[in-house]
């Protein structure tokens, strides 16, 4: 009877039941923050997809007009934009070739450290604990053509002042460098925990064969690190392209179009312009070059697994 009564029970029974309790739970623990994703991200994607698609306009603001792609060709046609995308694909490459030199070059001192290495990762880690627009502040004043410390020590030297952000020139370069100054300890960060995740072994073979240092880096070491090298410069291209802060608080893009990168173009053409739906299709634009640029890395990183 007991075996019986046993074998009504079905199989597998109290597991799929506790299994269904263990998913409800794990469901309600994410619905939190599954609804602040849902609000915070995806809520103003779409949004500003579907304004893209319609004459919205702060004079007008209302979606009663279907506009299509129009906004979208308008955008792509305009000369300023094609500027601004000039100068943005500058801005990445300099900022981020410079950050990947200057980074690696400290991520392999610091690797061969051993004394003080709390002090060295606390004084590379400060320009990246601060907030941009605090970076932003203090470079403008810095830098300031009569009142900046900058140019007060270099007139000491017996060097004419230099205007930062007034000369077209001078003012992308500046800006570069600031921005260079606060993101690099991201990079060196990066390379330097690829650093350290090496094994051993390959050097220890190459120093038992002789090899010098120097043939050890280019054999062993680029090699090696050539996934955590692709990734460090895709997501600081991803990051540098963003870049909104520095140039707001610097320059306001100028002089000129200087320094209008297309994240500020976008701004002003939503703020100045007026013409939301425009600035909407140019955030998608620049949301489909960021998304490009996140696949590739998604799928390299998969393929070296």
């Amino acid at each position: 009877m007991a075996a019986t009564a046993t074998g009504n029970v079905p199989a597998g029974g109290p597991r799929r039941s506790i299994a269904a309790q263990d998913r409800l739970f794990g469901f309600l623990i994410s619905a939190p923050g599954l609804a602040a994703l849902l609000l915070v991200i995806l809520f103003p994607i779409f949004f500003t997809i579907f304004t893209s698609f319609h004459d919205y306009t702060l004079i007008h603001p209302n979606f009663e007009t279907f506009t299509g792609i129009e906004k979208y060709s308008e955008a792509l046609g305009e000369g300023y934009l094609r500027t601004s995308i000039w100068v943005t694909v500058k801005f990445v490459i300099a900022s981020v070739v410079i950050e990947f030199m200057i980074g690696f070059t400290v991520a392999l001192m610091l690797n061969t450290v051993q004394r003080f290495k709390t002090i060295y990762y606390f004084i590379l880690l400060m320009p990246l604990l601060i907030n941009p627009v605090v970076v932003g502040l203090t470079w403008r004043m810095l830098l300031h053509t009569e009142l900046g410390i900058v140019n007060y020590v270099i007139g000491v030297i017996g060097i004419p002042a230099v205007n930062w952000l007034g000369d077209p020139e001078i003012a992308f370069w500046t800006v570069v460098l600031v921005d260079i100054w606060h993101q690099v300890s991201f990079m060196a960060i990066l390379l330097l925990a690829g650093l350290a995740a090496l094994p051993r072994e390959p050097y220890e073979a190459a120093r038992m064969d002789g090899a010098s240092m120097l043939r050890c880096f280019v054999h062993i070491t680029l090699p090696l690190m050539r996934p955590v090298i692709t990734v460090a410069l895709l997501l600081r291209m991803i990051f540098a392209i963003k870049t909104f802060d520095i140039v707001f608080i610097m320059t306001k893009g100028g002089p000129g179009t200087a320094t209008d990168l297309l994240s500020y173009y976008i701004y002003r053409a939503a703020f100045f312009g007026l013409d939301v739906s425009k600035a909407s299709a140019m955030s998608v634009l620049l949301l489909l070059a960021v998304l490009a640029l996140t696949v590739y890395l998604y799928r390299y990183m998969k393929s070296m697994a």
